[in-house]
């Protein structure tokens, strides 16, 4: 016999052809036993990481940060067992949120800096989280929001997640989505392929997660879990909500309340199940949120819910609007319940994993965040001072403040002492209420952080893309785009199945794609979804693609119109005009479907 150099009791004999057989029993037994034992010691190497965020709930929606209301055990317990991030900021809504999470990069350098408009699309050109992890040698899986773009290439499947589970557009119930869809017994996409689900839109996530976590693989894994909840509208289960209206809370913030019950109980559950499993030691538990609260207290009335003491809300460039918790959590490296004070943000997290989890660094990618590593382990290392910059974006932005033509959004200038917002000043350590406006007091610290966001703006919106555009007839399969996606002309966007209906809007608007073969493309119009089709209610449908223009006549009872054109590669514009039988106003269509036809080459037809 001859003893292999392994720490298994397991051994190979010097034998004969004959016992050929015996040979590949013993190799199996082996490799079953000494391979998992080294290659688990390797995966022990790394953490597991999960990162999850919540959707609108802000640093005051919970008890272990002072809501009087609130009882969440769960996330108090993982707060005393992490290092908290006590001055961590985001941006004031989701997509630019989730953008610069997934980038390490301002939102507006890579295209997603608005939910809808067209502005709510990751530029295809940038490395993502799980791209990283992904060639890093991790499972990647997303369980619940994506919001950075529907189709391919922008959909999650195509930007670095191997598994995905996941509903479309900005929420479950919104256009984009399965009609019906609201938040219980919903159809949601599985690797993009629809599939109906039992239960309560969280408990489904978090069902998804520990399935995934406990497929056995020799890789770790990376898991981004970005509920709907607790956005609005504010659908749970009354055993969630009621408790809170029978206090007297109005039901929208009851409902509200219950549904950051539901996510405790569910975060309970995958703490149990990474003890169980006993996976906890070595997984990287991070919790956040994408922006302030959107039920706390108003500007108009600061007594009207609760913000823990800050100033505004989600959307708001004041605090509230942008300083939410954030809890990380790996027992076997840090110790828990330790306050970490200093000015950080999400775009610090991707360099901070690739540090962590000793991930492969893009070569290309330079990182508008700094690496966390040293702060989270308790190293002495001192943290320099910086400046971040907090806006709030739309497609049109409107502000009576210019730098060389171009309009400058609402904004906040943010250091350890300073929060300049527009040209008001306030002291956040004295003031954390943001109730003293102290510019005329500092006018030098006025123009040095003014100045800072003028060189800001100069740097970032000066590289920002007109408009990341929807690429269509890469393929075959249709690509759809909807009212939520495009840039206003007339009124805005809508996102509610409940808006399709109602005649007495007229709203329109235009899509900036790019043809990525050029054929013969059917482009067909509806005002309804293809799931929920009725009559279009118009005599008259108008489409202009670049400087193709058409015009076809139909019969108010028609479900839709299709345009059969020739499009040559490269960017367009797309507008549609659809005339109202009885009134004779114009609408867009709501709903366009691109598919190319072969043969896919123009010339050839030329």
């Amino acid at each position: 016999m001859v003893d292999l150099d392994c720490n298994c009791p397991h051994t190979i004999p010097i034998i004969s052809h004959s016992m050929h057989h015996r040979i590949w029993i013993l190799l199996a037994a082996y490799l079953t036993t000494c391979s998992p034992a080294w290659a688990q010691t390797a995966k022990e190497s790394r953490p597991n990481v999960i990162l999850v965020v919540t959707d609108d709930q802000g640093y005051g929606d919970m008890s272990c940060h002072g809501n009087p209301w609130l009882n969440t055990p769960n996330l108090d317990r993982l707060a005393t067992q992490s290092v908290r991030l006590e001055n961590f900021h985001v941006d004031p809504v989701c997509t630019p949120s989730r953008a610069a999470l997934m980038t390490g990069r301002y939102c507006t350098r890579v295209g997603a800096w608005a939910v809808t408009e067209g502005r709510q699309l990751l530029d295809p050109d940038e490395t993502t989280m799980a791209e990283i992890f992904r060639d890093s040698g991790y499972r990647t899986g997303l369980f619940g929001k994506w919001h950075l773009g529907d189709p391919p290439p922008f959909a999650p499947r195509e930007r670095g997640f191997e598994t995905v589970v996941r509903h479309m557009a900005g929420g479950a119930d919104e256009i984009g989505n399965p009609t019906g869809n609201d938040y219980f017994d919903d159809t949601y996409y599985r690797n993009g392929t629809p599939e109906s689900f039992d239960g309560y839109c969280t408990d489904i996530w978090f069902d998804e997660v520990m399935d995934f976590i406990q497929e056995e693989s020799e890789q770790p894994f990376f898991v981004y879990l970005p509920t709907n909840a607790m956005h609005s509208p504010y659908l749970v289960a009354d055993r969630y909500s009621d408790p809170f209206e029978q206090q007297g809370i109005e039901p929208k913030r009851a409902a509200f309340y219950g549904m950051i019950q539901n996510f405790d109980e569910n975060l309970g559950r995958l703490l149990k199940k990474l003890d169980q499993d006993n996976l906890r030691d070595n997984t990287l538990l991070v919790f956040m949120s994408d922006n302030g609260t959107a039920q706390g207290a108003s500007e108009q009335n600061r007594k009207d819910g609760f913000n823990a003491g800050m100033r505004g809300k989600k959307g708001s460039v004041y605090e509230g609007g942008h300083r939410v918790p954030c809890f990380a959590s790996w027992p076997a490296k840090w110790d828990g319940n330790r306050r970490v004070h200093q000015l950080t943000c999400h775009r610090d997290w991707l360099p901070t994993l690739i540090d962590l989890c000793d991930l492969k660094r893009p070569a290309d990618v330079s990182f508008d965040g700094r690496s966390m590593a040293g702060l989270l382990g308790g190293s002495s290392q001192q943290w320099p001072e910086r400046t971040l910059i907090i806006e709030r974006q739309s497609d049109i932005v409107v502000s009576a403040t210019k730098t060389q033509g171009r309009a400058q959004p609402p904004f906040a200038v943010l250091t350890d002492r300073w929060r300049l917002f527009r040209d008001e000043l306030y002291d956040i350590r004295n003031d954390p209420g943001q109730f003293k406006n102290i510019a005329a007091e500092h006018p030098e610290v006025v123009r040095e952080l003014r100045a800072a966001y003028d060189a800001y703006f100069e740097d970032v919106h000066g590289s920002r893309k007109d408009a990341v555009r929807f690429i269509v007839g890469k393929d075959t399969t249709p690509t759809l785009i909807t009212v939520r996606d495009w840039h206003p002309t007339e009124g805005r966007v809508i996102w509610k199945p409940s808006q399709l209906p109602d005649n007495d809007l007229l709203i329109n608007g235009f899509w900036e794609i790019e043809v990525a073969e050029a054929g013969r493309y059917s482009i067909e119009l509806r005002r309804f979804p293809d799931d929920a089709l009725a009559p279009i209610q118009a005599d008259q449908a108008r489409l202009r693609l670049g400087s193709i223009e058409q015009t076809q006549t139909l019969k108010p009872e028609e479900s839709s119109v299709t345009f059969e054109i020739d499009l040559a590669a490269g960017p367009h514009r797309l507008q549609t005009w659809l005339r109202d039988a009885a009134s004779q106003k114009i609408r867009g269509a709501y709903f366009v479907e691109f598919t190319r036809i072969e043969p896919s080459d123009l010339s050839s037809r030329r």
